[in-house]
């Protein structure tokens, strides 16, 4: 009995702590807690912007925490087992009481639950007992589901009862969250999300992982027959399509021609167009590009709306307008790419604003407008970029490489199911509603005395509404219902 007592004891403080709604109040609080600083801390860039935004004492500390790749983080993906672990011992340890109740047979009603209810109806009816009886059975079987006649003494009773089964709505919201959370967690464990390139007419069968840049093999491979790009007047591109081809043992089994929005999906793996880039008649890369010695910049302020000119070099750092810091250009990039994506030809510098941490700036030549996602004080574009200041419409006889994001998530049908059953759960939970209505006829002269009462899970006002219904049915003159 004590070495019984001694391993049934912790077992039962840790199931009574995952059944506590205590606990489901602060797993959610802390999820969402991480969420807000995922949101402001960006996922997954590189340990250079890192370490220039947050300083290398704090960059050790967010990576060791993998704050930089949190939603993969084995915290995080801890965080949701507790999270359905705790839901569903709270199901199970509530679900007996409502079990009980949605299937149980014997004693489904219970007269003593419905007599002298405030809300009761009662009235007089010139009809009979047994034809008063009659038309009350047949209303209460058309609305109701179950309907069950008692005889009694005095008269009869009958009960009609619907929608019994509602009670177990919030317990397929339960299960719902449950599958929206394995989805979430299968998901982060198998799936992948990386990127490509490829150059028309080559074919790939590996990508880069976006998460930790590591090289991930496919299960085919992928060719690119083709790729097309249109510009508009400004340069910049107005569509870029890809012809790809899916192969398998060498041996071609599914070809499509994707664009953005429109992507190609096959083994459950979804492949999007994301970018492109220039590539010569040698396939040689854009690096041999040299980089161009004298750059005229638009500066912007943003709280004035002044715009000043600037002349720079690669190298030269000087003086922002208005007291608002140093600005640096570093480096020339004839394939610049940005959070995975190419970008073409780009200018990198830092900006060291006066009071806070440098910030790199990305400066691609095609795209005027780019840095104003940086949402700064101050927005910087490239006016001259020595003689290439205004660049040429590409033409069709140059070549492209494709840029493709390559994606797979396992989890996603479960997430799906979860998310349908959510809508019907809610559905159930907030439109349905176990309802009980009470018929007690009894004879007063040559007359019937008629007692109508009803009882709902939820909503109990429009139960009352529907019992005023069901009494002037049978009779009542509404004057009787105030």
């Amino acid at each position: 009995m004590p070495a019984s007592s001694t391993s049934a004891g912790p077992l039962h403080g840790l199931y009574k702590w995952f059944s506590s709604v205590t606990l489901t109040i602060i797993l959610f609080s802390v999820l969402a807690a991480t969420s807000i600083i995922g949101t402001l801390i960006p996922q997954n860039q590189t340990p250079e912007v890192y370490f220039r935004a947050y300083g290398e004492f704090f960059y050790k500390v967010f990576s060791a925490l993998k704050i930089f790749d949190m939603y993969h983080s084995w915290w995080f993906q801890m965080l949701l087992v507790f999270l359905a672990l705790n839901i569903v011992i709270c199901s199970i340890d509530r679900l007996p009481g409502a079990w009980k109740i949605v299937f149980n047979i014997r004693s489904r009603f219970k007269s003593s639950r419905f007599k002298n209810k405030s809300g009761n109806i009662e009235f007089l009816s010139e009809q009979p007992l047994r034809e008063m009886q009659s038309t009350a059975e047949a209303l209460v079987s058309k609305t109701y589901g179950h309907t069950q006649v008692t005889p009694t003494k005095k008269g009869v009773m009958i009960f009609g009862e619907k929608w019994r089964w509602s009670r177990l709505g919030v317990y397929i919201v339960h299960s719902s969250v449950v599958l929206l959370l394995i989805g979430a967690v299968i998901g982060s464990l198998f799936g992948f999300d990386g990127f490509v390139q490829i150059p028309e007419g080559e074919t790939v069968d590996m990508i880069r992982l976006r998460s930790t840049g590591k090289i991930h093999k496919l299960p085919f491979k992928i060719r690119c027959d083709d790729f097309n790009v249109s510009f508009y007047k400004n340069g910049s591109p107005k569509e870029f399509r890809s012809d790809l081809v899916i192969l398998e043992n060498d041996q071609e089994v599914i070809k499509k021609r994707i664009i953005v929005n429109d992507p190609l999906r096959y083994a459950g793996i979804n492949i999007f167009q994301a970018s492109y880039g220039e590539i010569d008649h040698d396939h040689a890369a854009h690096e041999a590009i040299p980089a161009p010695e004298e750059i005229l910049l638009s500066l912007m302020i943003q709280d004035t709306g002044m715009t000043y000119q600037q002349k720079t070099r690669i190298g030269k750092p000087f003086d922002l307008p208005e007291g608002m810091g140093k600005f640096v250009l570093t480096e020339f990039k004839a394939e610049a790419s940005f959070m995975g994506q190419a970008i073409g030809e780009a200018l990198l510098g830092i900006l060291t604003p006066g009071e806070g941490q440098p910030v790199e700036v990305t400066l691609p030549l095609r795209f005027a407008n780019f840095d104003k996602m940086r949402k700064g004080n101050v927005f910087i574009s490239v006016l001259e970029p020595n003689a290439r200041a205004k660049m040429p419409v590409p033409t069709q006889d140059k070549r492209y490489y494709t840029g493709l994001e390559v994606t797979r998530d396992p989890g996603v049908w479960v997430v799906y199911t979860g998310f349908i059953l959510m809508l019907i759960g809610c559905f159930v939970t907030f439109f349905m509603s176990h309802q009980q209505v009470f018929i007690e006829i009894t004879t007063k002269g040559k007359k019937s005395h008629v007692v109508v009462a009803g009882t709902a899970y939820r909503n109990k006002m429009a139960m009352q509404r529907r019992v005023r219904q069901l009494s002037e049915k049978l009779g009542a003159e509404p004057e009787h219902q105030e």
